[in-house]
């Protein structure tokens, strides 16, 4: 995907949060991951705020443009064009904040700098886990939706090396790029591409076990950030739990009849729905068949996530300095009698667009 050079976006309209470009609305803010820290929850919460418009469609992902699809997902309406992405956002009204949801964002290395040319004045939540526990859901989700065929982490990251040159990507594979797990959690990377496209005050960063501790708390303060109304009390929602595929083609098949486009996939649902009463077809896909496909998830490998924590040590430091807060503390990364990272050195301001005293 190409992004046509936008014209500038106007500022909002009579002290209403609305961003326009060409007379279309653009989102104001995007929680860019990543995946498996709630953003799923997030989404269903957020979206009962008045102030807050998100699309129905959950992880559009346009805007990573260095990670094409292989093949047709089983999702339906995943915008292909610039003017298809931004109807998703054209029913907001001028008073909400229009969002979008897309954990893929900080993974991506033009994410950043896509959404700098649609609207550089947009706000981002990223949301960062400990990475041994990260990478194995993550693990667990990429074999549930069928991007990943090796069930057992350990082989499915040794595989990583003959997997980035094109070697050993499975047959329903639809985003080869998701198979490379340790870039997920190239943190300090991901964060410094958001930090050289926006200021620093654009830009929230939470840690995953905050929301699970508090939950009211770390809404207020996404409201907040986003100059909403913080005293708003949102419903709780747990959503899109860790488990284990117990059936590959059962999964594969439920999944598809949730939300699968294609002739096939859409005539078997009109069959079932002239077949089956909606009280029944809904308990098939939503009770019956999930307990078929999926079981709870596998204890820890406990000696590969420590292998795992120590491997990814020096990521967790660098985020760590990056934000001003002690994550090597906080999950256990640091070893014992080791010395706390170094304050981070003070933030100096962007320069805007124009400034005189921006170096040539």
């Amino acid at each position: 995907m190409a992004l046509s050079d936008p014209q500038p976006s106007s500022g909002p309209r009579h002290g209403t949060h609305g961003r326009y470009q060409d007379g279309r609305r653009v989102p104001d803010f995007f929680v860019v991951g990543h995946a498996k820290t709630g953003t799923t929850a997030l989404h269903e919460m957020l979206r009962l705020h008045p102030g807050v418009f998100l699309p129905d469609l959950k992880e559009p992902m346009f805007l990573a443009s260095d990670m094409p699809l292989r093949h047709r997902v089983p999702v339906a309406g995943l915008p292909a064009s610039i003017d298809a992405y931004l109807d998703l956002f054209q029913a907001a009204t001028p008073s909400q904040m229009a969002g979008e949801i897309s954990p893929l964002y900080l993974l991506s290395a033009t994410a950043a700098s896509n959404i700098a040319s649609i609207n550089p004045d947009a706000r981002m939540v990223a949301i960062f886990r400990e990475p041994a526990a990260f990478l194995r859901s993550f693990h667990l989700e990429a074999v549930q939706v069928g991007n990943e065929d090796q069930r057992n982490l350990r082989h499915a990251l040794a595989l990583e090396d003959r997997r980035r040159s094109g070697a050993d990507i499975p047959r329903g594979c639809f985003r080869p790029g998701l198979l490379l797990y340790s870039d997920h959690v190239r943190y300090a990377a991901q964060l410094g591409r958001f930090r050289s496209c926006f200021p620093a005050e654009q830009i929230l960063v939470l840690i995953y076990e905050d929301l699970l501790q508090d939950n009211p708390g770390t809404i207020r303060r996404i409201l907040g950030f986003l100059g909403l109304d913080e005293q708003w009390s949102a419903p709780e929602v747990r959503a899109n739990p860790t488990v284990a595929v117990r059936s590959r083609v059962l999964a594969g098949t439920t999944a598809r009849l949730a939300g699968g486009n294609g002739p096939f996939w859409s005539g078997l649902k009109r069959g079932m729905k002239a077949l089956l009463p909606a009280t029944l077809r809904q308990h098939l896909l939503n009770d019956i068949a999930p307990k078929l496909a999926y079981s709870k998830p596998p204890p820890h490998d406990e000696e590969l996530m420590a292998e795992l924590r120590q491997r990814f040590r020096p990521e967790v430091e660098a985020l760590s300095v990056m934000i001003g807060r002690d994550l090597a503390e906080l999950w256990g990364y640091r070893p014992a009698g080791a010395a706390p990272p170094p304050p981070p050195a003070p933030s100096v301001a962007r320069p805007a667009a124009g400034d005189p005293t921006t170096p040539a």
